[in-house]
C-alpha cells in the first residue's frame, strides 16, 4: 500500500514539475542565418523578457508549453512563436525578416539603450559616406576640419571645444581612437582610418556616467562597430568639383560558407579643395574582417586595417588679410603647411558563451601610428626672419586588451544584470618632437624631443537591478596610470616618471513609466588624463582632473510616429589643464562649470519620409575668473542639427541636412567673437537593378562660413605690431559630386 502511495505521489509531483515554468535557450537570426543582436524577446503569458547577445543568443525564464513568445527588433518584422515541448529540450531558433524601418513599432521599454537607438534609426535612414558624417550621428555633436582634410576634426559637444578629443572617448571595435600624450594635443582622435560604409552601429553616451569608459569620457563617449558581413559586393566611383575623386571597393570573400564571413574594403580619396594653394590631399584605406562562429556559438573575429594620408594646407588665415584684400577667403599666408599620417590596426575579438546567462568577451589589439604635421599659426610673431612654422612628429605603438563578463542572474527574487571588466593599454611613443622649421625642410630649433611610455590598467563593475518598472545601476571604475618620459634634449639620461590611481563611482536610475515613456537620472565622476610631459614636469600635479556630471532626462513617444528626448545636464571639471602641442606649453584654465538642455525628436510621416532635429543650449563659464572675464573660449551656447530624409521611395533615397552653431566667445572676455553659421547639405540616390546613382551637394546655398575659428595673436611679415583677432579656416563653398555604385 505504501509503495502504491509513493508511486502515485511521484507521478503527481512529476506532473506538477512538468508544468513548472522553465527557462528556454534560443537564437535569433536573419534570413541569411546571421545572428541579430539586441532583439527583444517577450513571453506574453508570464511577462518575462530577455535580449539577444552579440551572437544572437538569449535565455528567457518562466516559460511553459503553450506560452507565446513575441520577438521584436526595429527594422525587422515582429514574430510570435508558440512554445512546444521540443523547444525546452533542443532550444529554439527564430528567423526574422528585414523590412522598412517603422518608428511606430519602437517600444521604449524594449530597448537596451533607448537613447542610443536614436543613432541606429539615423544610420538606417541616413547612411554615412564619410568619416565626418559618422561623428555627426551623435545628436548634438558638431565638427570642423581645419587642416587640408588630413588632420583630425575639431569637435564641439555640450559646451566644449573638445579640440581633437580631449573630453570625448572614441573607439572602433574596441580599439581606442584617442591618442594619449600626442604630439599635437592630448586625446587627439583621427577617425579617418574608418571606411564609412563598413560602420554598422554607433553607440554613444553623454556625460561621465558609464563605468566601461574611462579616460577622456567627460563630455561623453562614442563607440563605432564595423559590420560583420556584406550581403553583396560593390564598387563605387565618385567624381566632383575641386578635383574630388573617390573610389571604393567592398568584396565579400566567403559567399555561402556556413558559419564564416569575410570581406575586404578598399578606399582611395583625392581632393584639391577650393583653395588658391591646392591641398594635394590623398588617402588610402584598407580594411579586412573575418568572422567565424565556433561550436557552442562562440564567435571569433579577426580584423586588420591600414590607412595612409598626406596633404598640403592653407592653414588658418587672419581676418584682417581678407578684409584688406591681400588674400581671398581661400588664400594662404603660409602655403607650406601640411602633413602626412598613417595607422595600422590589428584586432582579435573572442565572444564565448560560458554557461546559462553568462557571456565572456575579449578583444586584444595592436596599432602602429605615425604622424607628421607642419603648421604656422602666428606667421612672423616669434621669428620675424624665418617665420613661426612648427613641426610636430611622433611614431607610436599601442598594445591593449579589453575583457568583459556579462552575467544575468538574481539577487533573491530581483533580476540582476552584472557586468565586470578589466583592461590595459600601453603606448610606446618614440621621438615625439616639436621643432621650429622653415619650408618643411630646415630645422631651426628643437623645442621638445623625447620618448614616452604610458600605461593604463583598469577595471570596472556595473550592477543593474530590475525592480519592476525601476532599474538601479550602481557602478565603480578603477584606473591606474604610469607615466614615463625620457627627454632627449638633456645631456644626461634621466627618465622622469609618475604614477596615479583614480576611482570613479557612477549611479544611474531608470524608470519605465509606461511602454512609451522612460525617465532617467544619471550621475557619475569621470576624468581626462594629462600629457605625460606635463605630468612629469609638474611632479604629478593635476594628473587626472575629475569631472562631476548629472543628467536628468526622458525619452517619450507621445504619438506612435514621434519620439522625443529631453535632458537637463550639469558638468563640473576640477581643471581644464591640457598640453597644447602647437606651442609646447601648458594652459591651465582652472575649474569650469557647464549646464544646459539637450532636446531632440524623430518623426516619421509615412513609410519613407523622416524628420529629425537635435539642439543643445549651454551655459559654460570658468569658476575662478571674475564675471565678464570668465567665458570659456569657443564654447558654443547653442547648436542645432537635423534634416528631412527619404528612405526607399520607388528606388529614391536622400535628404536635406542642416547644421547650425551660434556666435560664441573666442576669448575670456568675449571681446572677440567667433561667428556662427547655418549650412545646408543635400543628397539624392536612385537605385535600379544592381546600380545606384547618387548626387551630393555640400553647402547647397553657397553661404560664406568659417568652419573653425580661433582668437590668435599674429604678426604678418610687413607688420610692425602684432594683432589679436579671429583666424579662421573657410568652410566649403557650394560643392557638388556624383557617384555610381555597382552591386554584385
Amino acid at each position: 500500500m505504501k509503495r502504491i502511495f509513493f508511486i502515485t505521489l511521484s507521478i503527481v509531483l512529476g506532473s506538477l514539475c512538468s508544468v513548472q515554468a522553465q527557462k528556454i535557450k534560443g537564437k535569433i537570426v536573419d534570413i541569411d542565418n546571421y545572428p541579430l543582436e539586441a532583439a527583444y524577446v517577450y513571453n506574453i503569458n508570464s511577462q518575462s523578457h530577455s535580449h539577444t547577445l552579440e551572437n544572437g543568443l538569449f535565455i528567457i525564464e518562466n516559460n511553459k508549453v503553450g506560452d507565446t513568445l513575441r520577438v521584436v527588433l526595429l527594422g525587422y518584422e515582429t514574430k510570435t512563436v508558440v512554445l512546444k515541448t521540443i523547444d525546452f529540450n533542443d532550444g529554439i531558433s527564430i528567423t526574422l525578416t528585414e523590412k522598412i524601418f517603422q518608428l511606430d513599432e519602437m517600444v521604449i521599454t524594449e530597448e537596451l539603450n533607448a537613447v542610443s537607438t536614436i543613432a541606429r534609426l539615423d544610420l538606417n535612414t541616413n547612411p554615412i559616406n564619410s568619416s565626418q558624417e559618422a561623428l555627426r550621428k551623435v545628436p548634438g555633436l558638431i565638427i570642423g576640419q581645419h587642416a587640408g582634410g588630413g588632420k583630425a576634426e575639431q569637435i564641439f559637444l555640450r559646451g566644449f571645444d573638445i579640440d581633437h578629443g580631449t573630453d570625448i572617448s572614441l573607439s572602433v571595435d574596441g580599439i581606442p581612437v584617442n591618442m594619449v600624450s600626442h604630439a599635437h594635443g592630448q586625446g587627439y582622435s583621427d577617425l579617418h582610418f574608418v571606411i564609412p560604409e563598413t560602420v554598422s552601429k554607433v553607440d554613444f553616451g553623454k556625460g561621465p556616467h558609464y563605468a566601461n569608459h574611462g579616460d577622456f569620457a567627460t563630455a561623453g563617449y562614442v563607440d563605432f562597430s564595423t559590420r560583420d558581413y556584406l550581403k553583396e559586393s560593390s564598387v563605387t566611383f565618385t567624381l566632383g568639383q575641386f578635383d574630388n575623386l573617390r573610389t571604393l571597393g567592398m568584396f565579400n570573400l566567403l559567399d555561402n560558407v556556413k558559419n564564416q564571413n569575410a570581406y575586404v574594403a578598399v578606399e582611395y580619396l583625392a581632393n584639391n579643395g577650393p583653395y588658391v594653394s591646392p591641398q594635394n590631399f590623398n588617402r588610402l584605406n584598407l580594411f579586412g574582417k573575418y568572422v567565424s562562429y565556433l561550436p557552442s556559438n562562440d564567435k571569433l573575429t579577426l580584423t586588420a586595417s591600414h590607412f595612409t594620408s598626406r596633404w598640403d594646407a592653407s592653414g588658418q588665415i587672419p581676418q584682417r588679410s581678407v578684409d584688406n584684400g591681400s588674400i581671398s577667403r581661400f588664400g594662404a599666408i603660409d602655403a607650406t603647411e601640411g602633413g602626412n599620417t598613417e595607422r595600422t590596426n590589428l584586432n582579435v575579438e573572442y565572444n564565448k558563451y560560458i554557461k546559462d546567462n553568462t557571456n565572456f568577451s575579449v578583444n586584444a589589439y595592436y596599432s602602429h601610428y605615425a604622424f607628421d604635421l607642419y603648421s604656422n599659426f602666428t606667421f612672423f610673431l616669434e621669428d620675424p626672419v624665418n617665420g613661426d612654422q612648427i613641426h610636430q612628429k611622433e611614431d607610436r605603438q599601442i598594445f591593449g586588451l579589453n575583457t568583459k563578463i556579462l552575467n544575468e542572474t538574481h539577487l533573491g527574487s530581483t533580476p540582476l544584470r552584472l557586468t565586470t571588466g578589466m583592461g590595459f593599454r600601453h603606448d610606446v611613443v618614440n621621438d615625439i618632437e616639436l621643432s621650429k622649421t622653415l619650408n618643411r625642410s630646415t630645422v631651426i630649433e628643437n623645442v621638445q624631443l623625447g620618448d614616452i611610455n604610458e600605461t593604463n590598467v583598469n577595471g570596472f563593475v556595473n550592477a543593474e537591478f530590475e525592480l519592476g518598472k525601476f532599474r538601479i545601476a550602481p557602478a565603480l571604475r578603477l584606473d591606474y596610470f604610469k607615466f614615463l618620459y625620457n627627454d632627449k634634449l638633456q645631456t644626461e639620461y634621466q627618465p622622469l616618471s609618475e604614477t596615479k590611481t583614480i576611482i570613479s563611482p557612477k549611479l544611474n536610475f531608470f524608470w519605465d513609466v509606461k511602454d512609451n515613456y522612460q525617465v532617467f537620472l544619471k550621475s557619475g565622476i569621470g576624468f581626462h588624463s594629462n600629457d605625460t610631459r606635463v605630468v612629469v614636469a609638474q611632479n604629478g600635479k593635476d594628473v587626472l582632473p575629475r569631472a562631476y556630471g548629472v543628467d536628468l532626462g526622458d525619452i517619450w513617444k507621445p504619438v506612435p510616429r514621434l519620439v522625443v528626448n529631453t535632458t537637463l545636464w550639469y558638468l563640473f571639471l576640477e581643471q581644464e589643464f591640457v598640453y597644447v602641442g602647437d606651442a609646447g606649453i601648458v594652459e591651465p584654465s582652472g575649474k569650469t562649470e557647464r549646464y544646459g538642455l539637450d532636446f531632440g525628436f524623430r518623426y516619421q510621416f509615412n513609410d519613407w519620409l523622416f524628420l529629425d532635429s537635435d539642439m543643445t543650449l549651454t551655459h559654460a563659464r570658468s569658476k575662478e575668473d571674475p564675471e565678464g572675464q570668465n567665458y570659456i573660449p569657443l564654447a558654443p551656447d547653442f547648436t542645432m542639427a537635423g534634416g528631412l530624409s527619404i528612405n526607399n521611395l520607388d528606388g529614391f533615397s536622400g535628404g536635406l541636412r542642416y547644421r547650425y552653431i551660434d556666435d560664441r566667445p573666442a576669448n575670456e572676455d568675449n571681446s572677440i567673437v567667433a561667428e556662427g553659421y547655418f549650412v545646408t547639405d543635400f543628397n539624392v540616390n536612385y537605385s535600379f537593378n544592381h546600380i545606384t546613382l547618387g548626387v551630393v551637394i555640400e553647402n547647397l546655398f553657397d553661404v560664406d562660413w568659417n568652419e573653425t575659428q580661433f582668437a590668435t595673436e599674429s604678426r604678418l611679415q610687413n607688420e610692425v605690431n602684432s594683432v589679436e583677432e579671429i583666424h579662421f579656416t573657410p568652410g566649403t563653398p557650394f560643392f557638388i559630386r556624383g557617384s555610381i555604385t555597382y552591386r554584385f
